[in-house]
């Protein structure tokens, strides 16, 4: 029929226009990073220099690069136990109860909140809370910058894990409690084999999140452009060192936060296919 034709039209044209978009980032990213390769080569990826002094300018992004993998690799360490007990609260052991329905409604509106907010959360009440145990001097740092990450991404991944573990049959739940099964018998068992693709997708999805969020991380970390050696040593990543230096930026450094940018995109890209392939292996 015609309108099937044209409904088909409509989404190769939605799908063709998502290709365009993401080759137009590749090949524009790619562009504005020519001269800081060319300048500084691949040892730009694992040069810990960055001086913008006119006539002396050197750059590298392996500061940013460790700042990002450390903060995000602790914010979901710190995400993973927490969004998954919460998840199996939500949809297994108290499903469609009250007080599942009200968690569930909270984990969906903190899930919502801009990044900003927690940010400015993390300023004003995180960060004293890290200077009152005596971590820090100044409450910064990358351990604060993790807290936030997981903060963050926590409800991110709790709703994304409830919906999947709420989709397990329950015909397959109520034969194992038939064979005699505990509830943790059914949970590690019957709950697990079957979502744990869902489950893993949705931790890689939070994971994605965090490498890339901003506001909330130049808040806390520090912004200090040297690779970190503690966790409660300040430092910057790939996101928060473009939010501050690109607006002034010009030239070499220009080119070299957009190769900053590209090496971000890259490294996004990189773990979701591998978090593609582990759950192909694992569904």
């Amino acid at each position: 029929m015609k309108s099937d034709k044209i409904f088909k039209y409509l989404l190769f044209s939605a799908s063709f226009l998502v290709i365009i978009v993401a080759a137009g980032m590749v090949f524009t990213l790619s562009s504005g990073a020519i001269p800081a390769f060319k300048e500084f080569g691949l040892k730009f990826i694992i040069s810990n220099q960055w001086n913008p002094t006119e006539g002396r300018e050197s750059y590298g992004a392996l500061p940013f690069i460790a700042g990002t993998v450390i903060t995000s690799v602790i914010a979901l360490l710190l995400c993973i136990p927490l969004a998954f007990s919460t998840s199996l609260f939500i949809a297994e052991y108290f499903y469609k109860k009250r007080v599942a329905m009200f968690l569930s409604t909270m984990v969906d509106l903190l899930a919502g909140i801009p990044s900003i907010v927690y940010g400015l959360w993390g300023f004003y009440v995180l960060r004293p809370f890290i200077v009152e145990l005596g971590l820090s001097p100044q409450g910064y740092g990358i351990f604060t910058a993790s807290l936030i990450l997981a903060i963050m991404i926590i409800p991110y991944a709790t709703s994304l894990s409830s919906e999947i573990i709420s989709m397990v049959p329950n015909d397959l739940k109520e034969a194992a409690y038939a064979m005699g099964a505990t509830r943790l018998e059914v949970i590690f068992n019957v709950i697990l084999p079957n979502a744990r693709s869902g489950i893993f997708a949705s931790f890689i999805l939070a994971f994605g999140r965090a490498l890339g969020e901003t506001m909330a991380v130049t808040m806390l970390i520090g912004n200090s452009n040297i690779v970190p050696t503690g966790l409660f040593q300040t430092g910057n990543t790939m996101a928060s060192v473009i939010a501050n230096q690109f607006g002034e930026a010009d030239g070499l450094k220009l080119s070299s936060l957009i190769a900053i940018g590209l090496i971000l995109f890259v490294i996004t890209g990189l773990i979701n296919a591998i978090g593609k392939l582990i759950i192909k292996k694992l569904a």
